[in-house]
């Protein structure tokens, strides 16, 4: 008992009133504290995945199995086997004039939509009225989920050959499909996304436009920058990852789009996602059964590579968010 019960008694008068002292005096018989606190550990640590579970499982049912069969599809014979015929099948021809289409559209539908939803996103933001921005917010989150056969039934009875608006200028002396306007084609279907892609844009992108903080600006009129100097210098390196993000994440909604286009063209303009479709019916020819899954493989890789672009865009962009 000599120095040993000092050096005890000594730590015990230096540990106040009510701290439990360091690890070493609070551990119990059999090491019941550090098993409570790595049991807390292990549940701090487990617990978010288990929220998780339930959207991977989703997932994976309805998204990772499905791309998994068309991976394996698009490599195989239709009487088995391995095979590079598909994907040569589904790059030439026809299929190749699908993709080059749907990628034009894609292009158009992103980039017009692109900007004037930024115009409309920025007007919107810089506006004082409490208001017209929860107005603006809430009609675009309902335009840009309105798509499918109602959108189309719905520019055709307005825009089409007989629909309203085409009647009316035709009484007025004006034929918009004398002077090049035609709504089933190439054109009329960009119209046509631009219809849910324009509130999109403007959903994606007014989270960024916060992130441009009035601080800033304050600093640049201080310093005596011009208003093109901030958005030159400050507001646009900020802000253009996030557009860039918001214009791919537009771009990926315009390729895959399907049902809008099948509608209002009845398949008469060349879109992979027609195509797919058409597949899917089972109208193919002898021996080409898995040229739809070879299609569907090349979807695959395009949207990832969109995806890819957008997380890397969207990670660059956060930390203004914050």
């Amino acid at each position: 008992m000599g120095e040993s019960a000092q050096v005890s008694a000594a730590s015990h008068r230096s540990i106040p009133a009510g701290d439990p002292g360091p690890v070493a005096t609070r551990r119990g018989a059999g090491g019941a504290f550090e098993d409570d606190v790595s049991g807390r550990t292990w549940r701090s640590r487990v617990s978010p995945f288990v929220g998780l579970a339930p959207f991977a499982l989703y997932t994976l049912v309805f998204l990772g199995i499905p791309a998994l069969a068309i991976v394996y599809g698009a490599f195989q014979k239709p009487s088995g086997g391995f095979t590079f015929e598909n994907l040569r099948l589904a790059t030439t021809g026809i299929y190749r004039t699908g993709y080059e289409t749907s990628l034009e559209l894609a292009v158009i539908s992103s980039v017009v939509p692109g900007i004037i939803g930024l115009l409309l996103a920025y007007a919107i933001h810089t506006s004082k009225s409490t208001n017209l921005r929860r107005i603006v917010s809430t009609s675009s989150g309902v335009f840009a989920n309105f798509g499918g056969v109602p959108l189309a039934f719905l520019f055709i009875a307005t825009l089409g050959t007989t629909g309203v608006a085409t009647t009316w200028l035709r009484d007025l002396g004006i034929d918009p499909y004398q002077h090049g306007f035609d709504l089933y084609t190439l054109s009329g279907v960009a119209l046509v996304y631009m219809y849910f892609q324009i509130p999109l844009m403007v959903l994606v992108i007014t989270p960024a436009l916060g992130g441009i903080r009035s601080t800033w600006r304050e600093a640049a009129n201080n310093l005596g920058a011009r208003s093109w100097q901030f958005w030159r210098h400050v507001g646009g390196p900020v802000l253009l990852p996030s557009v860039l993000g918001a214009v791919l994440l537009l771009f990926g909604s315009a390729l895959s789009a399907y049902a809008t286009a099948q509608a209002l063209t009845s398949g008469s303009i060349a879109l992979t996602p027609i195509q797919i479709g058409t597949f899917l019916n089972g109208n193919v020819l002898a021996g080409e059964q898995n040229v739809g899954k070879a299609l569907g493989f090349g979807m695959i890789v395009i949207i990832m590579v969109v995806m890819l672009l957008y997380g890397i865009l969207q990670r660059r962009a956060s930390k203004w968010l914050r």
